[in-house]
């Protein structure tokens, strides 16, 4: 039994395939086109998909799409509605893609189904799952428990922003929401906007920037933007917000309340903007305890599954799993809407269509989802472009890196399957020696082409996490973040702990300073392998992660990256023919 998920036409489009309860591939539609969050229907992941399983579409059984059209375009109508006449630039705008498109869903569907192989051949049906419904399946059905309560929390769905509910078996049943226009991942997304960030790619540079910051305004946050009841269930005031019916996410109520417009993008970070962002996070964790705690007390379960947008914010999710409400935490690694698709083909295989779960652990298998190459086919693409190479046994290349990376080389790693979801967990990432003080800047400003103020994560070997940092339990998802422990951390001065904001970033503050942020915590993966490494995600600010060995040979001769592996094939820059030099730093708009 083969079941084909798809998540499209809002942003990270991507399509997912389980065949017989096993997740075969899965990847974002992003990662084939070069478009950071494509958000059109995921033709180059279905077609990689399809090709993983050796079928065509003549031996997928049911095709899933991950929300139902129809009620979006119920909650679209009843907003504008409620705030008539208010919004009518709005409402025209939208109106029309929804008729041309979204609101003849299953036509457009079926219309790009025709265009693949074997499609003549299928007889199967196209079911439709709930977005909330579809997060919340990509995150139990994949964890390793028979019983857990589920929390997922997003920007909206259909009409759920954040819901609740119990999984067991092969069964997942909601037992509460909060509906549309109050929500946790949309007050986020505001205070994105007015810190001067793009809204949907941005919040995580929200979360950065939170330990430059004191939570200065948390108390406003919470005296007129949001109720929070002592469950967790919350309401906004929406008259602060802009983004039921306007163009953009706060007005001027919302202004006046902090104290001006919001910061352009191209306008200096202040130290208020620091101080937004921790006071945005601050309430962002507050509520998340709460939901917590009061989802424990009420389920009596022990285990707890997390998805939605905002279960990618991992100082929360550090939070909760330090506060022990839970015995156990799972979180998809692939939350946002790219794991929607995932989500809808497992709830149709095991709710729609009542197959039972395949026993097992962690059914992502690492998140290791996506496409790999056969060494031939690395050398001849690698070929293709004029990249000079050596191509090296196992232990060569394992020696070749780590040296260059002993010099504080700047390395890209290219290695088996591609990864589903945001982070680069080992097999699409560039790596660096976390012990350099200059590690974090040179991989920001130089390589990346991002802002100072980003912090990297750690790699470290599971049996040692201890050692470093403040965790001790599995983090494979780079979806935790912990402290550094004491005793590798570095006391700041007297006169160091009177600087404010990105002044900060200058001051080492333990043994590996290059992952350690300003509070003293790191973002981390635990893994098999070298103690402690830089981790981050192979690709410049604004463009996806690499999916191809020619993407990875075009993102190392258009950045400052030293040396590269792709599968055994070993490339140092120095080698390269200077003529194939590219431009990363303007190709990709800003993120």
């Amino acid at each position: 039994m083969r079941v084909l998920g798809i998540s499209a036409l809002y942003h990270d489009s991507a399509a997912a395939l389980v065949e017989d309860g096993r997740i075969v591939a899965a990847a974002q539609e992003e990662r084939f086109t070069r478009k950071k969050h494509d958000a059109s229907f995921p033709r180059h992941a279905v077609r990689y998909c399809l090709d993983e399983a050796g079928a065509g579409m003549g031996g997928v059984d049911h095709v899933v799409f991950y929300d139902k059209p129809f009620l979006k375009f119920e909650r679209l109508l009843e907003t504008y509605l409620a705030f008539a006449p208010r919004g009518i630039r709005s409402f025209s705008m939208s109106i029309p893609l929804w008729l041309r498109e979204k609101l003849f869903l299953k036509d457009l569907l079926l219309k790009e189904f025709r265009k693949l192989d074997g499609a003549g051949n299928w007889n199967g049906r196209l079911l439709f799952s709930e977005h909330h419904l579809s997060h919340a399946a990509s995150a139990f059905f994949p964890s390793p428990f028979e019983k857990a309560a589920v929390l997922t929390m997003d920007g909206v769905g259909e009409w759920a922003t954040t819901s609740a509910a119990i999984g067991e078996g092969n069964s997942l049943r909601v037992i509460k929401e909060i509906h549309f226009p109050h929500s946790l991942g949309l007050l986020y997304s505001a205070m994105t906007y007015y810190t001067g960030f793009k809204v949907n790619s941005g919040e995580y540079k929200v979360m950065g920037l939170a330990p430059y910051g004191e939570p200065k305004y948390a108390g406003l946050i919470l005296d007129h933007l949001i109720d929070v009841k002592p469950d967790g269930s919350f309401r906004l005031d929406m008259s602060y917000f802009d983004y039921c019916t306007g163009l953009t996410m706060t007005g001027g109520k919302f202004d006046a309340l902090f104290g001006g417009p919001p910061r352009r993008p191209d306008e200096l970070l202040t130290q208020r903007h620091m101080d937004l962002a921790a006071s945005v996070q601050a309430v962002t964790e507050e509520v998340v305890l709460k939901l917590s705690r009061s989802l424990r007390k009420e389920t009596g379960m022990a285990n707890l599954c997390l998805a939605g947008g905002v279960a990618l914010n991992c100082v929360a999710n550090g939070k909760l799993l330090r506060d022990g409400c839970f015995d156990n935490l799972y979180v998809q690694p692939a939350a946002g809407d790219a794991g929607g698709a995932l989500g809808a083909a497992l709830a149709g295989y095991h709710m729609q269509l009542g197959r039972e779960r395949v026993a097992g652990g962690d059914a992502m298998r690492g998140s290791y989802l996506g496409p790999s190459f056969a060494q031939a086919d690395i050398e001849a693409r690698l070929e293709s472009c004029g990249a000079k190479f050596s191509a090296l046994g196992d232990a060569e290349l394992v020696a070749a890196s780590a040296g260059d990376l002993a010099q504080g080389k700047a390395l890209g790693w290219f290695q088996g399957r591609m990864e589903f979801g945001p982070r680069a967990l080992g097999n699409r990432s560039i790596l660096g020696d976390p012990r350099s003080p200059t590690m974090q800047k040179t991989l920001n400003l130089k390589v990346k082409y991002r802002e100072s103020f980003r912090p990297f994560a750690p790699s470290v070997l599971r049996e040692r996490v201890g050692e470093w940092f403040e965790l001790d339990g599995d983090s494979p998802y780079m979806l935790l973040v912990a402290d550094v422990v004491k005793s590798r951390r570095r006391e700041m001065t007297g006169e160091e702990k009177q600087l404010f904001g990105i002044a900060k970033l200058n001051v080492p503050r333990s043994d590996i300073p290059a992952v350690t942020h300003v509070d003293y915590s790191a973002r981390i993966q635990t893994v098999s392998g070298c103690p402690v490494l830089v981790n981050t995600s192979f690709n410049v600010r604004g463009e996806p992660i690499v999916g191809s060995p020619e993407d990875a040979f075009r993102c190392f001769m258009g950045t400052g990256l030293d040396a590269l592996a792709v599968g055994n094939c070993y490339l140092r820059k120095e080698d390269q023919d200077p003529a194939l030099k590219q431009n990363y730093e303007t190709a990709f708009e800003l993120d």
